[in-house]
């Protein structure tokens, strides 16, 4: 009996280890821009109602955390108490929500799986702080927190989620030059995944050891009234990173972090952000593009009514020389107010190749349909307006209207054209580039 006992607990073992394989192997793609369809998005279940307001449904349970053993310390690890509160709830066929009270909850990798059988969208109320175990080996999924499969979530605050970095930071200081296996993207706080009608509201996300959060194949996406901050110096830690979805709005936000405050590469449509505050950070980027073959296009961006401050980037679309064909099109920044922003506006399709010594061949990503306008504010840097198109594929429909940006050095901002016949509308400062 012994025997057969140990031959029964070895199966599972290595089952489970199958399994936790199976998942690292699905997910650890999804940060890179590989080719596949773009979700369907579906009419939007959020259009017309309040979304500032968060009251319980006629009939709705309630699913405490606290009474599946959570303990409220910051130490004792609370995995198995959410992941049974979030089964309780997504099983539900009467609505249901769960709930993490005040107190801090210690957790390591999750993931919030559906599809569930609620009539209607679930609700996690987040009042406590979530702490992020900081052992790298319990990370073999590649993020922190995952929500996949589900239709309908509404994720809101005020609490918060701490992904507790620091450590991780240092050891993966240098990963863009260093190709080895051990220095690999750190690990997503927050991952939404194959989510159609989400919400993430009134969160504070704070140290995360990678992206703060994480948008990927998904459609009706909205994002409010977040706070998300991290150290200018720590690597990767971009605020809001999109890729392959649809429909995203992201508004009334505050992003201070070490990377993009929001990054979008392949597969992106239909993204609006508006009045979204930067800095520090890397301001609000498209691409990189062209990494990789049969990449999506990137179209119809807006951000509208922005600020940056003392951040490295303004609006930066960045696509790699000598890869592979790709297309970002229609995409408007306006009403932009920009603070002492080191390169306030920036095409780069010679990414990570020094301009004017770049001996790459050129970038194969055609970019299109560019409105830039009403921007205004401080730069650190003499060229304050940097559009370097490819050579192969210069750009199409640049148009600039009302720039007013000033530079903090003693001599006035410049401009520099490469590959791109922009059209000129209203004031323009620096001067535009000559023909």
């Amino acid at each position: 009996m012994a025997f057969t006992g140990i031959v029964v607990s070895v199966k599972n073992v290595i089952l489970m280890s199958f399994t936790v394989l199976s998942l690292f192997l699905l997910l650890s793609d999804y940060v890179d821009a590989k080719p596949r369809s773009r979700p369907v998005s579906g009419p939007d279940m959020f259009i017309g109602k309040n979304l500032a307001l968060d009251k319980l449904l006629p009939g709705e349970k309630i699913i405490n955390v606290l009474n599946f053993k959570a303990k409220p310390d910051g130490v004792t690890d609370c995995t198995q108490a959410f992941m049974t509160a979030w089964r309780t709830v997504c099983n539900s066929p009467q609505q249901a929500r769960l709930y993490v009270p005040p107190g801090k909850y210690y957790v390591s990798s999750m993931f919030f799986s559906g599809p569930c059988k609620s009539p209607q969208a679930i609700t996690i109320r987040v009042d406590g702080t979530i702490l992020a175990s900081t052992d790298p080996s319990e990370y073999v999924n590649g993020e922190w927190l995952i929500f996949t499969d589900i239709k309908g979530l509404k994720l809101i605050g005020p609490g918060t989620f701490d992904g507790q970095g620091k450590d991780m930071w240092a050891a993966n200081i240098n990963c863009e030059n260093d190709p080895s296996p051990q220095c690999q993207r750190l690990p997503s706080s927050i991952q939404f995944n194959n989510v159609t009608h989400g919400l993430i509201q009134g969160i504070k996300s704070v140290n995360a050891m990678g992206f703060h959060i994480f948008i990927t194949n998904s459609a009706n996406i909205r994002l409010r009234r977040l706070r998300i901050i991290a150290p200018d110096d720590s690597p990767n830690t971009d605020g809001i990173h999109l890729s392959h979805s649809i429909n995203i709005k992201i508004s009334k936000c505050r992003i201070q972090t070490g990377d993009d405050c929001v990054s979008m590469i392949q597969g992106v449509t239909n993204v609006t952000i508006n009045r979204v505050m930067c800095g520090p950070g890397h301001g609000f980027s498209i691409g990189s593009l062209g990494k990789y073959v049969d990449e999506n296009e990137v179209r119809n961006i807006r951000v509208l009514n922005c600020s940056m401050v003392g951040t490295t980037n303004g609006v930066r679309i960045k696509t790699w020389p000598g890869r592979y064909p790709g297309a970002a099109s229609q995409i408007k920044f306006s009403h932009i107010v920009m603070d002492n922003v080191k390169n306030p506006i920036v095409i780069d399709q010679e990414y990570e190749c020094e301009p004017a010594k770049c001996n790459k061949k050129p970038s194969l990503v055609k970019l299109s349909g560019i409105e830039i306008s009403n921007v205004r504010g401080t730069t650190s840097s003499e060229i304050a307006v940097d559009l370097r198109c490819s050579r192969d594929q210069p750009c199409d429909h640049v148009q600039l209207n009302n720039i007013n940006l000033k530079t903090l050095q003693p001599t006035a901002p410049t401009s520099r054209c490469l590959n791109v016949k922009p059209l000129y509308l209203g004031f323009q400062s620096p001067r535009p580039c000559s023909s």
